[in-house]
């Protein structure tokens, strides 16, 4: 009998497309993986939501100069850090007699921290923080530190803010001036030192 001859089948050849393309497939796999884990991570830092309900808001002062002011936001307000001139508060003793309220003596639980009980109304005496939110009907003031006699001003215009819905103004300590529609200061939210550079805005209680 004659024995049948095996024939062994060869490799077959390697498709050099169809390589390329698992090849692809596989990277593509991992940069959806890496793809998802950022925003993983992303999760771990404070949000929107978190700011709102009262996240401490962190800022750095250290490229402020005198006669310059930021505001940022805590709580969805409009917190302001003005950074006053020496000349600013100098100003300040002498308008005692003009304000409805120069000791902070109203509402100081709500308005007034005790550490900003003072005629400078802040820890450091240069920068001042406070709420950008007229005690009236809460409009935002707006700034007016040049002196002098201005529109909606008195011709003794000592430098400070002006609510432009009704006219209280405040001076340059957030103080509301005499015989004017809002009742109140400005509020002086809390606020401490991490460092001579950086300003924590919602806390005052070191851990």
């Amino acid at each position: 009998m004659t024995q049948a001859s095996v024939t062994v089948p060869q490799s077959a050849p390697i498709d050099k497309d169809k390589r390329n393309w698992i090849v692809t497939t596989c990277v593509a796999g991992g940069a959806g993986v890496a793809a998802v884990a950022v925003p993983f991570v992303s999760t771990f830092q404070p949000s929107e939501r978190a700011k709102a309900a009262g996240a401490a808001v962190e800022v750095d002062v250290s490229a402020m100069k005198p006669g310059e002011m930021q505001t940022v936001e805590w709580r969805g307000k409009p917190v302001w850090i003005l950074r006053r001139t020496p000349e600013q508060l100098a100003g300040l003793s002498k308008l005692d007699s003009q304000l409805a309220d120069p000791k902070s003596e109203r509402k100081p639980d709500e308005l007034t921290p005790a550490y900003a009980r003072n005629e400078n109304r802040s820890i450091k005496p240069e920068f001042f923080v406070a709420v950008g939110i007229c005690s009236h009907l809460g409009c935002s003031p707006t700034e007016k530190f040049q002196t002098g006699a201005q529109p909606s001003l008195p011709d003794d215009w000592a430098g400070g803010f002006l609510c432009p819905c009704h006219g209280s103004t405040f001076d340059i300590a957030g103080r509301v001036y005499k015989n004017k529609p809002a009742p109140d200061n400005l509020e002086v939210p809390p606020h401490m030192y991490l460092s001579d550079a950086k300003l924590l805005i919602g806390e005052d209680k070191k851990a």
